[in-house]
């Protein structure tokens, strides 16, 4: 199914109840590893819309965690990564001693969740594990697999429910493909 928004024809790979629907076993197989003193470090900007939806499958399910933001980034305003990874907004909360539960939108290169693995195990982190939102295996740079991963997709460049294009699409609440302008 396509529909166009704002004059750009975009095409619905994974929609809103598909979404819904995955989250809530992803709240399952996490619920059953979690410890107590879980902490979730989401990825910014684009993973902000899975994490929220995520953090309350969570407490839904009775556990709950406290939260906290890192905002990475790799990419410019195109739809390559740049190749290095950088902090833009750090941590608030210390880490150290904690089980860590990294939450972001899409693995691709895996220079972002790899980073992001090793400056918390730097901070001396308990544990870490990883939940992504959408996984293109075929893109790996860095030899890395996410813990939880809520789709697997072929190497398009897609836009919707968090992840955008120049600033612009994150608010879509399904995954599309976007098409020709």
């Amino acid at each position: 199914m396509s529909i166009v928004n704002n004059e750009t024809t975009i095409e619905i790979l994974i929609t809103a109840e598909q979404i819904a629907k995955r989250i809530e076993t992803l709240g399952d197989e996490i619920v059953a590893d979690a410890p107590s003193d879980l902490i979730i470090v989401v990825i910014l900007k684009g993973s902000f819309v899975f994490a929220a939806d995520l953090v309350r499958e969570l407490e839904r399910k009775g556990a709950s965690a406290q939260v906290d933001f890192l905002s990475l980034s790799s990419y410019d305003v195109g739809k390559v990564s740049c190749g290095s990874v950088t902090v833009t907004h750090d941590l608030s909360e210390d880490v150290t001693g904690r089980a860590v539960l990294i939450v972001d939108d899409i693995l691709e290169s895996g220079r972002t969740l790899d980073f992001a693995r090793k400056t918390m195990f730097q901070r001396k982190a308990a544990s870490v594990k990883t939940c992504l939102l959408l996984d293109k295996p075929t893109q790996r740079k860095v030899d890395i697999e996410a813990d939880y991963v809520g789709f697997t997709i072929d190497p398009q460049f897609v836009v919707g429910y968090g992840l955008d294009f120049a600033k612009r699409y994150r608010g879509l609440p399904y995954i599309g493909i976007l098409g020709p302008n």
